[in-house]
């Protein structure tokens, strides 16, 4: 089978963020698949390059967090335009597999099987236009009409669905009630995370303290880690010898700092975004790791990474937003709920934890138990390829176009 992999976001292992692409696009071509992943990147010329069995295709489509919201649409439109050139120009594949954000990647999808009948597979990773237009972001009746409209169009076209979460897999449903949904979360790279792994000195910031929380992942609006600031600044207050770490980048990162600078919060300390040696360096040294949203229900509809990550290290996790995670935790009894505003309630509980050392074994026995048994990167690999193999024949029985690079 021949495959085109379409993410504009697409990211390895050592630029760090979310690699789920980098993992299935190895798996695929591990199956056998002959897999092309088209992406982008913020230079001026396009490269392509080889890794562990597939090609990645790099177009010279700039795109930033930091862009507004009309300038995140002409990168959109401009990656969908230089794809479909790229397409032109490569050997026909047997199946476009598509992922989400940004929505718009659906609009290759739609052209390739119009124009050249060939099957694509959607993945959803977060619920677009539904989180902007609850965020408030697109308040555009037009707008709001025009991508309800082509989100529908996408699931409709789809020869499959694959949701990221049970929230996300529901919402499609409702859109598309006649369409069948697959759910293949985002996974634990347990090889890769574990719990006896052993953690260097990271940096000079790096000091001994009772108990260390640390956040890795992306500082962004939607991000809500004040309320990671609001926990630091009272265990300050109580005069624990706690330690908050924070590790990333995006647009909200300064304004975090300052805030942290204001307060006095020395027992706070932010680290530069890395690379997966680097996040796993982190996560190894933490005791517990921090997921945050701001409080908005369509922001806990996702599959977060380090969610996943600290599964697989065998962390237990404070989260403070609601949603299939939060469900998960407590029902698992690998974590605790931050609720708004009630910090001293939260660090009342994780001192009486910390006192019970045979409970934090279990707990951290049970998050390692999660990852391997339901959330491991080849079980979800292998749903995948399930997933993938009957529509071979389709795109091999349509008509085909046979160019070659």
């Amino acid at each position: 089978m021949r495959l085109i992999y379409i993410h504009q976001y697409f990211l390895t292992p050592e630029e760090g963020g979310a690699v789920r692409s980098f993992h299935l696009a190895m798996g695929m071509a591990k199956a056998g698949i002959r897999v092309d992943v088209i992406s982008s990147h913020n230079r001026e010329d396009y490269d392509i390059q080889d890794m562990h069995g597939f090609r990645v295709h790099y177009l010279p489509v700039p795109y930033k967090n930091e862009f507004g919201f009309l300038k995140r649409l002409w990168s959109f439109w401009n990656f969908v335009r230089a794809a479909k050139k790229l397409i032109l120009k490569l050997p026909r594949p047997d199946l476009f597999f598509v992922t989400s954000t940004p929505l718009s990647t659906g609009l290759i999808g739609l052209w390739a099987k119009k124009r050249f009948a060939i099957p694509f597979v959607f993945e959803v990773r977060d619920l677009w236009p539904e989180a902007p237009v609850r965020l408030g972001i697109v308040k555009n009746p037009l707008l709001k009409k025009s991508f309800y409209g082509l989100e529908k169009r996408i699931y409709r076209s789809a020869s499959k669905i694959v949701a990221l979460s049970p929230a996300i897999k529901k919402h499609i449903a409702k859109v598309v009630p006649d369409k069948e949904v697959s759910l293949i979360t985002n996974f634990a790279d347990t090889d890769f995370f574990f719990p006896e792994y052993q953690p260097k000195v990271i940096d000079a910031h790096d000091r001994r303290s009772s108990l260390k929380v640390a956040y890795v992942g992306a500082i962004g609006f939607v991000n809500g880690l004040d309320q990671l600031l609001n926990l630091a600044s009272v265990a300050l207050k109580e005069n624990l010898d706690w330690e908050f770490v924070i590790m990333g980048k995006g647009a909200a990162l300064e304004g975090l700092k300052a805030k942290a600078e204001m307060e006095n919060l020395n027992n706070v300390s932010f680290r530069e975004f890395g690379d997966k040696e680097m996040v796993r360096e982190v996560l190894a040294s933490a005791d517990l790791v921090y997921l945050s949203f701001r409080q908005e229900p369509i922001l806990g509809s996702g599959s977060p990474n380090k969610f996943f990550d600290a599964l697989a290290m065998g962390k237990p996790v404070i989260l403070n937003f609601t949603g299939w995670v939060k469900e998960l935790v407590l029902q698992h009894h690998i974590g605790f709920y931050h609720f708004p505003g009630k910090e001293t309630v939260l660090l009342q509980e994780l001192k009486a934890f910390k006192e019970r050392p045979e409970q934090w074994s279990k707990m951290k026995t049970k998050s390692r138990k999660l990852a391997v048994e339901q959330f491991s990167k080849n079980l979800a690999i292998k749903k995948l390829i399930g997933l993938l193999k009957p529509l071979q024949r389709q795109g091999k029985a349509s008509g085909a176009y046979n160019r070659t690079a």
